[in-house]
């Protein structure tokens, strides 16, 4: 008798079943119709009823219902993991000869295969990525991709937000775009063979990544427009510095504001050349007006001398600043600045501090006929000239006629300079004031040292005078300022001479007879009621008086001694003598008095004392 046998997944193995009749053991499996040895019933066995054997076997009880089948697990050969037995090969726990225990779990079930490529899906997934998003990871649930791009993005925009002038450094821009393109490419390989979660179907896909290229679009667009509006803002704000520097300078001189100025016109030009386009630029015209009138305020003002360095400058910005820019402000200063020429350059005609030596402003007037030639303003330089001359030589005859003949002097020098420089008719009129200046100063100089004379001032008379004679030995006073430098020479030793003014005089009735015992030349020099000088040679036999005692006791008295002499005539009073070694001696000067009366006559004689070296 044999179990009824049936095939069950357990622990390991299997068993087959056996026909009735069919003898067998235990614990192996029998191939039907094939003889068995050692077992139950075995032939030539002593199992149970086989002869020799235990005789009638027990009855073997039913076979009880197999339990529930165990959730799916690995297979084993036993031990933990299913219900077989320790140790039992491919069995598991069981009735003797079922070769099976408790059922083991199905195996699990086969991967889903992958779906095929699809290159319409992976263009939609790479432009989702395109968007800065992540949304191409997101519909393939690849979370960790799109983290990573939104935390990409989120730092382009803590870099660039808020919006500047200058944006974003070129190498955070061009990262971020190579960033883009990497997760664009990244998840277009990824999504080739990648099955979407939403929106299932590629094409919506690819569709809905366009639509959403607007936003990194747009993103530039608005971008561009913020940092625009942070560019023209900080544009305004320069433009507003340079306003305040413009502002900061009015009222100063021009030599302390001149930095101010400059600084703002560099400011107005990098706007108008570098930003053009710009709102600062469009209002720099405006503030340019207001930089003219800024500077040129001492024009306004008439203060016409301190507007001429000012108004220069401004002649000098359209070389920098450029004409284009500037329209009718080009040549604005033109006519201010040959105004200001002239009016300052007359004030100083009439200014005698300025005008006794140079004649008057010479730059001021010189600059405005070289140019400004053709000017209103150049054609009125000559008459103010004439007419400045005019009232100088009128001032000869006044109370200081050296000042006066000074001022014609210098201005007739300043006609000579301003008729080089003038043109056409301008040249040869000034050249005509400059011959009649010099005609005014000859008797001018006559006047002026006559002046000096009379106010005591010898030593200037002299010079005067003897430049007069000097330069004019042709005019009617020679004679006459000859005297008056003789007189001069003496007053300066003898000041009670001066009290008398030289005169044309000569004469008198009055016998003087001069002789010179000095071995050097003497000229003689006398003032009173008359005016004159005579020289005498050299005594050839006289020799140096050792003291003023014995030259006082022998001059001029040796018998037989030829001196050379003198007689001449003058009238009664008091007559001033100067004798004056002539020639290369090195004896001084010796002033001396005589009263003269009516009927006597005088001798006078010249000598050289060794000792102190005086006559």
């Amino acid at each position: 008798m044999s179990w009824d046998g049936q095939n069950e997944a357990g622990g390991g193995g299997t068993q087959d079943a056996r026909p009735p009749g069919d003898a067998g053991g235990s614990g192996g499996a029998a191939t039907p119709g094939a003889p068995q040895t050692g077992g139950y019933g075995a032939p030539g066995g002593a199992g149970y009823g086989a002869p020799g054997g235990y005789g009638t076997p027990p009855p073997v009880p039913p076979v009880p219902p197999a339990p529930p089948a165990a959730p799916p697990g690995p297979p084993t050969a036993g031990g933990y993991g299913g219900y077989g037995a320790y140790g039992a090969p491919a069995g598991g726990f069981g009735p003797p000869g079922s070769g099976a225990g408790f059922p083991l779990p199905p195996p699990a079930p086969p991967a889903a295969p992958r779906p095929p490529a699809d290159a319409l899906r992976a263009v939609a997934v790479g432009l989702l990525n395109l968007s800065g998003l992540g949304l191409g990871y997101a519909a393939m649930r690849r979370w960790l991709g799109l983290a990573v791009c939104l935390i990409a993005t989120a730092v382009l925009l803590v870099v660039a937000l808020p919006a500047k002038p200058d944006g974003v450094a070129g190498g955070v821009r061009y990262g971020y775009l190579a960033f883009l393109l990497l997760a664009a490419a990244h998840g277009a390989w990824r999504g080739l063979r990648t099955r979407l979660s939403w929106p299932p179907l590629a094409p919506v896909a690819a569709v809905i990544g366009l639509v959403l290229l607007a936003v990194p679009a747009g993103g530039v667009v608005l971008y561009d427009h913020a940092r625009d509006n942070a560019m023209q803002k900080m544009l305004l704000d320069r433009l507003a510095a340079a306003d305040s520097k413009v502002t900061a300078a009015k009222g100063k001189d021009f030599a302390t504001a001149q930095p101010n100025y400059t600084s703002a016109l560099d400011s107005y030009r990098d706007l108008k050349k570098h930003h053009s386009g710009s709102k600062a630029a469009k209002l720099v015209p405006d503030r340019m007006r207001t930089f003219y009138r800024t500077v040129a305020a001492p024009y306004d003002q008439q203060q016409y001398c301190d507007a001429i360095p000012p108004l220069k400058y401004l002649r000098s910005v359209p070389g920098t600043f450029g004409k284009d820019g500037l329209g009718s402000l080009a040549t604005w200063p033109d006519d201010r600045l040959a105004t200001s020429l002239y009016e300052c350059g007359v004030l100083d005609l009439e200014n005698t501090s300025k005008t006794t030596a140079s004649g008057g402003d010479e730059d001021d007037l010189a600059d405005l006929l070289t140019t400004f030639p053709q000017s209103a303003q150049a054609a009125k330089v000559e008459p103010a000239v004439s007419g400045t001359i005019d009232k100088a030589v009128k001032a000869i005859g006044g109370s200081d006629p050296c000042g006066a003949t000074s001022r014609v002097t210098g201005l007739g020098s300043f006609a000579t300079t301003l008729a080089d420089k003038a043109q056409g008719s301008s040249k040869d009129a000034l050249t005509k004031d400059s011959s009649r200046a010099d005609s005014h100063v000859e008797s001018g100089t006559y006047a002026c040292g006559v002046h000096q004379y009379k106010s005591g001032d010898f030593d200037s008379a002299l010079t005067t005078m003897n430049d007069f004679t000097d330069k004019y030995p042709h005019d009617t006073h020679h004679a006459l300022a000859k005297k008056f430098a003789i007189a001069a020479e003496i007053a300066k030793e003898e000041s009670a001479a001066g009290k008398h003014v030289p005169t044309m005089a000569s004469g008198g009735s009055i016998k003087l007879i001069v002789s010179n015992d000095s071995p050097d030349p003497v000229e003689i020099l006398y003032t009173g009621k008359v005016t004159g000088s005579f020289t005498l040679p050299a005594c050839s036999s006289c020799s140096d008086y050792s003291s003023e005692i014995s030259a006082q006791g022998s001059a001029c008295q040796a018998s037989g001694k030829h001196y050379p002499q003198k007689t001449i005539y003058l009238p009664t009073g008091t007559i001033y003598f100067l004798h004056k070694p002539s020639g290369d001696s090195s004896a001084t000067s010796h002033a001396d008095s005589e009263t003269l009366r009516s009927g006597s006559y005088y001798t006078d004689c010249a000598y050289t004392v060794s000792s102190y070296g005086g006559f």
